[in-house]
């Protein structure tokens, strides 16, 4: 691989889909685990609430992994990065693969959830190599193959686990990263460093960061909102259905074809928001979210065939919504900082699986107390909460911030 640099070389469109492949090989690794939760519960020996604790802790280690390792993007070469968590994540899944009980398979899942982070660090690779005039289009692309990954990693999952077993779809999942590793040592080219400082420096300044730019927080609380209604109802959706409806676990990853119609919302959100603003575009993501799931609550009225049409119809919108929302982050805080775009990325992202994280732990506890109609209350509850974020701005966080400070300084 010759020795370029990303202000002498030119993008072309076989590089953007490969890394909008990468993306989504990177990131499905997350989502594999939800729709095949009963079988795992059975294989495993466990309860339907402990084996919810899988999609939890790899939730947790992506946002471990984003949080202490994304900012190197920043200090050191994103390829070699890149290259190095292509090997450590297919090494984990095949861990995953092996795993004889529920300790070792929540072991296993956070470890992979910590190194699927070379998703995030090929976004900001994209950016940084993207014109700034087509920015947002390019990530929106690259964000498309990353919402297919998650979209469609259950559906994958769902069918592969119940014609040939779990263990297959986490071997399988290793061959498609190790593939993508192969390519992006072949194509991807070498990045300068936008900063030379210690690591300790590098997280002192995250903190920095934070705290001078209102928009970024603004953002990651409103990203992380939608983050914990997305995972409720991902997380609880393959229970409700084995119990409720007596369906297997290929129904519950079918529905990621329901929502993969949410990727066309990527490439169209980045050229709204290049044309635009990527505020507004934010705010009505957040607002298509929010009408998606308070839609849930006409289902007392249908019948349990009307039922599964509606749940569709929702994970259609809600997709659409999310995805439409992120994009739009994701370009306000590209446009924040140049020169910190991993650290401002990664404190976003951060913020959004820690999100997905609590939303696979209270999205099951609701589930178990209240039921689905709980699980669904909670989800529109947390959405339209980020909607009044994005209209409000962060003024209910600086309020509390504010009273927390005058208690301690008192």
């Amino acid at each position: 691989m010759r020795n370029t640099t990303q202000q002498e070389y030119t993008l072309p469109r076989s590089l953007i889909s490969l890394m909008a492949s990468g993306t989504g090989f990177a990131v499905a690794s997350l989502y594999y685990a939800q729709p095949i939760l009963s079988l795992l519960a059975v294989d495993l020996h466990t309860s339907d609430r402990t084996v919810g604790m899988i999609p939890t802790m790899t939730q947790l280690g992506y946002a471990l992994g984003i949080l202490l390792l994304s900012p190197l993007g920043d200090r050191h070469d994103r390829r070699q990065i890149i290259l190095t968590k292509t090997v450590l994540l297919a090494l984990s899944l095949v861990v995953c693969g092996m795993a004889g009980n529920i300790e070792f398979m929540m072991l296993a899942s956070l470890l992979m959830g910590i190194s699927a982070t070379l998703a995030q660090d090929i976004v900001p690779a994209a950016a940084h190599l993207a014109p700034p005039q087509s920015r947002g289009k390019v990530v929106g692309t690259v964000m498309t193959g990353l919402l297919l990954g998650i979209l469609l990693s259950r559906v994958v999952s769902g069918i592969v686990a119940e014609q040939f077993g779990w263990r297959l779809v986490y071997d399988a999942a290793a061959l498609s990263i190790a593939l993508f590793g192969v390519l992006a040592w072949r194509r991807l080219p070498h990045f300068t460093a936008s900063t030379q400082i210690s690591y300790a420096s590098l997280l002192t300044s995250m903190k920095d960061l934070w705290r001078r730019q209102p928009a970024l927080r603004q953002a990651s609380y409103a990203q992380g909102l939608l983050s914990m209604a997305f995972s409720a109802f991902w997380t609880t959706l393959a229970l409700m259905l084995h119990h409720t409806f007596h369906l297997e676990s290929s129904v519950a990853g079918a529905f990621g074809l329901a929502g993969a119609a949410g990727a066309i919302a990527a490439p169209l959100a980045g050229r709204l928001a290049d044309r635009r603003t990527p505020h507004l575009v934010a705010s009505l993501g957040c607002a298509i979210v929010t009408a998606s799931f308070a839609a849930t609550g006409l289902s007392v009225l249908l019948s349990m065939k009307a039922q599964l049409l509606l749940l569709i119809l929702v994970a259609v919108g809600f997709d659409f919504g999310v995805q439409t929302s992120l994009v739009a982050h994701q370009t306000i805080v590209f446009g924040i900082v140049p020169d910190a775009r991993s650290r401002a990325n990664a404190l976003l992202v951060t913020c959004m699986f820690l999100g997905m994280a609590a939303g696979s732990v209270l999205g099951s506890v609701v589930l178990a107390r209240w039921g689905w109609r709980g699980v669904m209350v909670f989800a529109t509850a947390t959405s339209a909460g980020a909607f009044g974020m994005r209209l409000r701005g962060e003024w209910p966080i600086t309020r509390l911030n504010a009273v927390l400070k005058a208690l301690s300084d008192s």
